[in-house]
């Protein structure tokens, strides 16, 4: 099963400029879903000259399902075809993928829901500078009281 965007199957000629994606993984025959983050490239180290080197690789994201061991049992069991893997947004940094996975996660409330999501776990440290081309020109800083 391929991820799809905005109804179509998403391939690698469409990632573009972005660095990963927030999604959401729904077993189709009991509908409980996932919410969460998947970058396309990944920091793998290796060695070099007895010094440690790093750089960016292809990350699993065509294979991904997603880390929550409730939804990999439920993989396991109903087989990966009665899963639909959808990206919902496209993100240029890391930061706009932890905060709209963060979004997501909070708008449909996947920790009061048990029964309709398998997350377990929500949570990431965001700064606001690092979401400087997400915030609009006509929003301005709030104002502090004396």
């Amino acid at each position: 099963m391929q991820w799809i965007y905005q109804d179509i199957e998403f391939t690698d000629e469409m990632i573009e400029e972005y660095i990963g994606f927030t999604y959401c993984i729904t077993n189709v025959k009991t509908n409980r879903k996932y919410v969460g983050k998947k970058g396309f490239t990944r920091r793998k180290t290796f060695q070099k000259n007895n010094k440690k080197k790093r750089k960016l690789v292809m990350s699993d994201w065509k294979n991904y399902y997603g880390s929550s061991e409730e939804l990999k049992a439920d993989i396991k069991e109903f087989g990966k075809d009665n899963f639909r893997r959808e990206i919902i947004r496209l993100c240029k940094s890391k930061s706009e993928m932890n905060y709209y996975e963060l979004h997501e996660q909070m708008v449909r409330h996947v920790m009061l829901k048990p029964l309709e999501y398998y997350n377990s776990y929500v949570g990431t440290r965001i700064n606001r500078n690092q979401l400087n081309r997400l915030l609009t020109i006509d929003q301005e800083p709030a104002k502090v009281p004396d």
